[in-house]
């Protein structure tokens, strides 16, 4: 008896765990019926239920998992370690005041997270739950979600969304076609059409559909939502008929079915095997250049801690080490302590004097720090001016962890289409053997005025000439993938394209295709629809032309083309192909080559997108030649795009060119001036497109990317074909390094128009050959570094005919260069999130092409113009603020511990406190965060009209300005200057043996409290200084921190506290204010410790101001004076900016 070790092979492979993920296909047994006998063996594999995950946590492991994710980061892990060293050893303070702080930052995160997880849980259980029409035994059966398996055969009707991928098996309408929309997918908001499996679209009931006998084999889950391998074996008499399955035939979860009464399908991937549920992946984590600067800070501070201690620790053994100055007698060690090994003792000493000072790392900086983010992100949403009333949409913000880096944008790439261009698509012209056709160029009989010199449709030259002009027209309207809707509302929207007559209406998943068939219609013929295989149009007689659609070579981006293979009522059969003159002009062996590429070379550089129209005759016997080389690659299970692709080279070829269309995109609203602002504010723009180059360019200089005085420099295949690669960089190179320094355009007067600067074009092709590695040769190894060369000396950069992963990879290339400048990317299509994602701030817009830029990004507008505030207002704000707020962290800290430094070297380094434990947990918390967090959340400099006037104000931010190293050392410095006023002011005053009223004298926890009142009121005028714009909460929270200080400590001294086992505040803070000579220090300290600082800041607003202090200045006196408002006052003001400029 033989055995199928192969069946058993596979049964190994299937079941045992892990191995699944090396099986190259599944077999999926539609409606669970086994394969007849005598084929392939029966082997039920396990597929996972329909179960769909979002959340992060379970109830079980909510605590560990979340306490681990907190404590990864630094700032946590470190206070936590401080925490637990107070603990173990005996420190000079109480673990209350790390552990609360700590624990409070923890408990409030754990909090948030647990709550967002709590939502996520919410949803899933709402998807997995929800009702499912299953057939089962010939009847309708209610599922719930969850529970559908890989192989049942599911009911959809229309509006509803599918529970999991599915394969199409048949539909309410006799083409077996349905509509989706798949905008929670990949974003795109129009109607995609798909396809039954031709043997089973007859099958439309619950009995029909059950009667099914067929297998399905098809690749392995995988998250590209555009690409499926997989056919379907349809038994029939024992016998098995095998057809293709591709992407056109799948259902994606999440998609919705639409303009279709109902469809039956069969589940194929379930679950977390969804491409959906594969596409989950979170975008990788950006971190802003404040962030970094943040953790620079740190790791300096850390290193002042450690000093800190470390010399403390030093110097406390040097001081024991003489036996006269031994520890005093109430504060003796006991026996055991001395006869502990020195190294130890100096150890727990030296963590004790880590405890002591570790307040100079402020842990609460990094809650105030998220809270600004995430309440400042609020304020773009909020902003009105951001807010498109055609879309019904403001502002939108995924991530509010970059704020501060729009105010730091030194690149922006952008993509044409639907970015600078409004992405609505209208029919111009089209030429026909060098004949324009302009729709609506006669009316009523009469030519329109401008249209004289145009070759209009009834003086088309003769006979000949005609019967190419219609062919031409067919083909347009034969030649594409759009869809007629006969309702007159879709998803509550009327549409209309027969004014009186129908109520029809076109949709297509491109709007190219939908302006071509239009304009079409307008020419005089219809395309009426598809039906049963018959695509119909409606001539200029209105006769109605049938033709059977025998294949449709869909368009693809690397092909740039697509075609349709039809039978004409006469017999005849034709292939139509249209596509980029790029891909259609080198496969083309007759026809008016000449006329039509000067036509389309001149539409090209009025901006407008053009296409090529060719068609090639088919005899019977080349028709089956191409549906054998098209069948053989749509049923291969391996390579299938590539033997496609393979044989749509084959069959694209021989083709007799017909003409060319024109489509225009208009340019979006103030894109131009948007553009010239981001100049005028120091950024670089570069123009990223899948056009022509000439189209590109003439939208280049329509949105004054080029000027008219901008010199192009080419790095295109044209010139490199007629140079080698090395020549031509080294030209530009020398060209562009000749005038370095005097030409480019941050050095020209924002008035003239007199200087030139350059502007680089390159393509596709180009820079993938400037982007390949290094060969042996030493040429090829610096042709990188020397585009990057020529690209930093233009003012702008053109990039066209560029493939998605090529945007991605000139941002990338940016981002390395020696400057690492902050680059920015903005796009509205699914072709633009590579770029979005790699730059480091993504901003999609909310566009024609779908959402899916949207969800990818980290801001959302609704249009280019936009982008203006967003980084010339906002930006600036977000950065200015964050700065403040960063530096005054650190400044305050060193302002609070450098005393407790000091206040060691007066007590023989014992660790005692200088301050209180209550004042030592609630400085951080409460008694100086809130102002500094108002600040940062309402603070304006300038006023934002003057912002957006005045585009040069950006570069007073630019390249982290702010926070640079010698801007943190002067605030470092200040803390310690500061530092030494309080303690040293207050120990001369003590010095004197001072008394109060009743003869008493002050003790060292006055001391301290002096010192501490002393340093909350320098720090928080401090703040005050530097405010320059008032608001009712700014006063409240200022004025309130200050009487909330004063409240608490005269409420925690005023009373014994049951729960202390101390009482050591008890009455200090009154009896210090009972004296006069106190009151007398504090107002003079607070004085001494500021007045450096204004002075520092008179002297160089006098010296050497910026713009920005410049306006500053000029509206003090302009309100000063009180000044009436004068036509000119707007004038002014930008007279003072250039002045600087």
């Amino acid at each position: 008896m033989g055995v199928d070790f192969s069946a058993l092979r596979t049964l190994i492979n299937r079941y045992c765990a892990g191995e699944e993920n090396w099986v190259d296909s599944r077999t999926v047994y539609i409606g669970h019926k086994e394969p007849p006998p005598g084929a392939d063996a029966f082997i039920q594999q396990r597929f996972p239920d329909n179960r769909v995950v979002s959340s992060k946590y379970t109830f079980w492991n909510f605590i560990p998992k979340n306490m681990f994710e907190q404590f990864r980061r630094v700032a946590n892990f470190y206070f936590l370690i401080i925490f637990l060293v107070q603990l173990i050893i005996d420190t000079p303070t109480s673990p209350v005041t790390s552990g609360l702080p700590l624990f409070f930052v923890i408990i409030v995160t754990a909090i948030k997270q647990g709550y967002e997880d709590w939502l996520r849980h919410k949803a899933d259980k709402a998807v997995n739950q929800c009702p499912v029409s299953v057939i089962q035994r010939g009847k309708k059966i209610k599922k719930e979600s969850f529970r559908i398996t890989v192989g049942d055969v599911v009911f959809v009707k229309e509006d509803e969304t599918f529970a999991c991928d599915l394969i199409l098996l048949s539909s309410s309408r006799d083409d077996g076609t349905c509509f989706v929309t798949t905008a929670s997918l990949d974003g795109e908001s129009s109607h995609k059409t798909y396809y039954a499996v031709q043997d089973t679209k007859a099958f439309r009931t619950e009995e029909e559909v059950d009667s099914i006998h067929a297998t399905i084999e098809c690749e392995q889950p995988q998250p590209d939502l555009y690409k499926f391998v997989g056919r379907i074996n349809i038994y029939m008499d024992n016998e098995a008929v095998a057809r293709p399955l591709g992407s056109e035939n799948v259902l994606l979860r999440g998609a919705t079915l639409k303009n279709t009464e109902f469809i039956y399908a069969v589940a194929i991937y379930t679950g977390m095997e969804t491409k959906m549920a594969l596409n989950y992946q979170s975008k990788s984590q950006k971190r802003s250049a404040v962030e970094k600067s943040m953790n620079s800070y740190l790791v300096v501070y850390l290193c002042i801690l450690i000093s800190k201690a470390l010399i403390n620790t030093v110097l406390k053994y040097i001081w024991q080490a003489d036996p006269n100055k031994d520890e005093p007698w109430y504060n003796e060690r006991t026996e055991a302590q001395r006869q502990r090994h020195i190294l130890i003792r100096a150890f727990t000493d030296f963590l004790a004097f880590m405890v002591l000072f570790n307040y100079i790392i402020p842990v609460s900086m990094y809650v105030t720090v998220e809270m600004q983010k995430f309440l400042g992100s609020y304020f773009i949403m909020w902003d009105d001016d951001m807010y498109d009333e055609e879309l019904g949409e403001g502002a939108v913000v995924n991530t509010s962890d970059l704020n501060e880096e729009l105010g730091q944008v030194e690149y922006v790439f952008t993509d044409k289409t639907g970015t600078l261009t409004e992405n609505n698509m209208e029919f111009i012209e089209c030429c026909v053997d060098g004949h324009v056709y302009v729709p609506d160029a006669i009316c009523n009989g009469q030519v329109l005025s401008g249209a004289a010199a145009m070759d209009m449709i009834d003086t088309s030259p003769g006979p000949g000439g005609r019967e190419r002009e219609e062919l031409f027209f067919r083909a347009l309207c034969l030649c594409h993938t759009v869809q007629v809707k006969e309702e007159e509302t879709v998803d509550g929207i009327k549409h209309g394209i027969h004014q009186g007559k129908s109520a029809s209406f076109y949709i297509s998943s491109s709007p190219d295709e939908v302006a071509l068939v239009e304009g079409m219609k307008k020419l005089g013929f219809t395309y009426l629809r598809l039906k049963d295989g018959q695509m119909e149009i409606l001539n200029r007689e209105d006769e109605i032309e049938r033709f059977e659609l025998l294949e449709v070579l869909s368009f693809d981006s690397v092909r740039r083309r697509m075609s349709v293979i039809v039978r004409a009522a006469s017999g005849d059969i034709f292939l139509f192909c249209k596509g980029a003159d790029s891909s259609i002009l080198p496969r083309v062996i007759s026809g008016k080559v000449d006329e039509v590429k000067a036509r389309v070379e001149h539409n090209a550089v009025e901006g407008l997108r053009t296409l090529c129209v060719a068609y090639r005759p088919l005899s019977p016997e080349q028709h089956q030649e191409v549906c054998r080389l098209l069948s053989g690659a749509k049923l291969a299970l391996q390579d299938r795009d590539k033997r496609l692709s393979e044989a749509y080279e084959l069959v694209e070829k021989d083709l007799i060119l017909l003409g060319a269309t024109a489509v225009e995109d208009r340019l979006q609203e103030q894109a131009a001036d948007t553009i010239e602002s981001l100049h005028k504010a120091g950024m670089k723009v570069w123009v990223l497109t899948g056009d022509k180059m000439e189209t590109a360019a003439a939208t280049c200089y329509a949105s004054r990317l080029f000027r008219r005085n901008t010199q192009i420099l080419e790095l295109t295949t044209k010139r490199v074909e007629e140079q080698n690669l090395h020549d031509v960089l080294f030209d530009l190179s020398r060209t562009v390094l000749r005038h370095h320094g005097s030409m480019t355009r941050d050095n020209c007067s924002s008035l003239s128009n007199d200087c030139t600067d350059y502007g680089l074009i390159i393509d596709g092709a180009t820079l993938s050959a400037v982007m390949r590695p290094p060969q042996e040769d030493l040429n090829s190894g610096s042709y990188k570094e020397i585009f990057l060369e020529i690209c930093r000396n233009c003012s702008a950069v053109l990039c066209c005919r560029m493939a998605p992963l090529q945007k991605a990879q000139i941002v990338k290339m940016i981002k390395a260069s020696k400057e690492h400048p902050i680059t920015l990317a903005i796009g509205d299509g699914a072709n633009d999130v590579s770029m979005i994602l790699e730059a480091h701030v993504g901003i999609g817009i909310m566009g024609k092409e779908g959402r899916q830029a949207v969800r990818n990004s980290d801001y959302a507008i609704p249009k280019f113009k936009h982008l203006k505030k967003m980084l010339l207002v906002h930006g600036h704000y977000y950065y200015i603020r964050i700065s403040e707020l960063v530096q005054y962290f650190f400044y305050k800290n060193v302002c609070f511990i450098f005393p407790q430094f000091l206040y060691q070297f007066f007590c023989g380094f014992s660790q005692q406190p200088l301050y209180d434990t209550a004042y030592l947990t609630l400085y951080n918390i409460s008694f100086t965060s809130l102002p500094i967090l108002v600040y940062s959340l309402m603070e304006q400099h300038i006023n934002m009209d003057i912002l957006k006037k005045d585009p040069s104000l950006y570069k007073d931010v630019a390249k982290n300005s702010l926070l640079r190293w010698p801007t943190f050392i002067y605030w470092t410095v200040l803390g310690v200057y500061n530092a030494i006023v309080m303690f040293f002011g207050t120990y001369f005053l003590f010095d004197n043996t001072t008394f109060t009223s009743n003869g008493q004298m002050f003790g060292n926890w006055t001391f301290g409290t002096l010192v501490f009142t002393v340093l909350v009121f320098t720090v928080t005028f401090k703040l005050v200084l530097d405010t320059h714009y008032w608001t009712w909460i700014n006063h409240f929270v200022i004025w309130g921190s200050l009487v909330f200080f004063v409240l608490f400590s005269l409420l925690w001294g005023g009373i014994i506290w049951p729960f202390l086992n101390y009482q050591r505040m008890y009455y200090v803070f009154m009896q210090m204010l009972s004296s006069g000579p106190a009151w007398l220090s504090i107002i003079l300290l607070i004085t001494a410790s500021l007045l450096p600082d204004v002075v520092k800041k008179v002297i160089w607003r006098a010296l050497w101001p910026t713009i920005t202090e410049r306006i500053q200045r000029f509206r003090a006196m302009k309100r000063f004076e009180r000044a009436p408002a004068s036509p000119c006052s707007d004038s002014l003001l930008d007279g003072v900016a250039l002045t600087e400029a």
